[in-house]
C-alpha cells in the first residue's frame, strides 16, 4: 500500500465504511488523494507507481489529472465523505458555540513562515464567540507557537498524527476532527483547505481570511494561493454564504460519488475479502504512536 493512502487515518476509515472493521486495513490497490488540492490529486514529491490508479476525490480534479496526462484515475469522493455516511447522526451533543481555527500548517519537509501574533489578533478582533485552535501536529509540538495561541486564551487542541512511512497513523484522526467540527458553530482558516471543507460538511459556517503564510518551496505549478483565490473567491472572508459554500464542498468533497461498501471493495481491490464478522480474531490496527505524540501530552 502507497504510505499516504494511510496518513489520517484514510484507510481505515475506507476499511470500516467497506465493511472490513477496525482491522488493519488490506492493502489499496492505487494511491488515493490524500488531501484537498487544486492539482491532479497527487502530492508533489511522493513517489507512485505511474500505472497504479489515482483514486481520486471530486470529478474537477479527475479533469485536471486527465489534462496533464493521467488515464487511470477514478473518482471515489475523500474518504472524510464515507465517514459521514458512517457518523449520520451522533447523538446530540450541546449546541453548538464558537469557532474552530485551523492556522495554515507545514509538515515534516517544508515549514511555514508567517506572524502568528498578527493572525492572533485578527481573529480575536474577528470572531465573535469563543475559539479553539486547532493546530496541526508539526505546529503543536512548537511549544513557542502553541503558548501564543494559549496566551490568546484560546482552547489549543491537535487532532493527532498524520502518519509517515506506514507509521505513527492516527486511525482516529478524522472522527476526533469531525467531533470537534460538530461542537462548532463556525471553521475558519487562512487558506482554504480540507479542512474547510469538512468543516462545511459537517455544518459549519465557513470563513477563511488572514494573512495565507507562506510555506518554504511552495510549489507553485498550479497557481498556488493566487489561483485559489481567483477560482473559489465566494469562499474567501469573515461572513460566507452558506447555501453557496456547502454546494461548492459537495462537489469538492465528491459527496455525490462515493461508493457502495460492495463498489468500494471492487475499486480498491478489496472484493475477495471478507466482511468483519468473518475476522472477529483481527486485531485492531492503532498504528506505532510516537512517545511525544501530541495526543498524549
Amino acid at each position: 500500500m502507497h504510505h499516504a493512502n494511510h496518513f489520517y487515518g484514510h484507510a481505515h476509515v475506507l476499511a470500516r465504511y467497506a465493511g472490513l472493521g477496525d482491522r488493519h486495513p488490506p492493502r489499496i490497490n492505487g494511491y488515493v488523494q490524500h488531501g484537498w488540492n487544486i492539482g491532479d490529486g497527487l502530492a508533489p514529491g511522493h513517489p507512485y507507481a505511474e500505472r497504479a490508479p489515482s483514486l481520486l476525490w471530486s470529478e474537477q480534479t479527475r479533469r485536471r489529472a486527465w489534462s496533464v496526462g493521467r488515464r487511470n484515475v477514478v473518482v471515489i469522493g475523500a474518504p472524510f465523505a464515507y465517514l459521514l455516511a458512517l457518523r449520520p447522526e451522533d447523538p446530540p451533543a450541546e449546541e453548538r458555540e464558537g469557532t474552530i481555527w485551523y492556522p495554515f500548517h507545514g509538515w515534516e519537509g517544508q515549514h511555514v513562515k508567517g506572524d502568528h501574533r498578527k493572525l492572533i489578533a485578527l481573529i480575536q478582533d474577528t470572531e465573535p464567540g469563543p475559539v479553539t485552535v486547532c493546530l496541526y501536529w508539526h505546529e503543536y509540538r512548537m511549544r513557542s507557537v502553541r503558548r501564543l495561541y494559549e496566551r490568546a486564551g484560546f482552547r489549543v487542541i491537535c487532532h493527532g498524527y498524520r502518519g509517515h512511512w506506514w507509521k505513527d497513523t492516527d486511525p482516529e484522526f478524522l472522527d476526533k476532527q469531525l467531533t470537534e467540527l460538530r461542537r462548532h458553530r463556525r471553521v475558519a482558516s487562512n487558506r482554504l483547505t480540507s479542512a474547510i471543507f469538512y468543516g462545511i460538511a459537517a455544518g459549519c459556517e465557513p470563513a477563511v481570511y488572514g494573512d495565507p503564510m507562506i510555506l518554504s518551496n511552495e510549489d507553485p505549478t498550479f497557481g498556488g494561493t493566487a489561483r485559489i483565490r481567483r477560482q473559489w473567491p465566494q469562499l474567501h472572508g469573515t461572513e460566507v454564504d452558506r447555501p453557496t459554500a456547502v454546494e461548492i464542498a459537495r462537489a469538492e468533497l465528491g459527496t455525490d460519488h462515493r461508493c457502495t461498501p460492495a463498489e468500494l471493495r471492487e475499486l480498491l481491490g478489496w472484493a475477495n475479502l471478507q466482511e468483519e464478522e468473518d475476522h472477529s480474531d483481527d486485531s485492531l490496527c492503532d498504528g506505532i504512536r510516537r512517545p511525544d505524540h501530541p495526543a498524549r501530552r
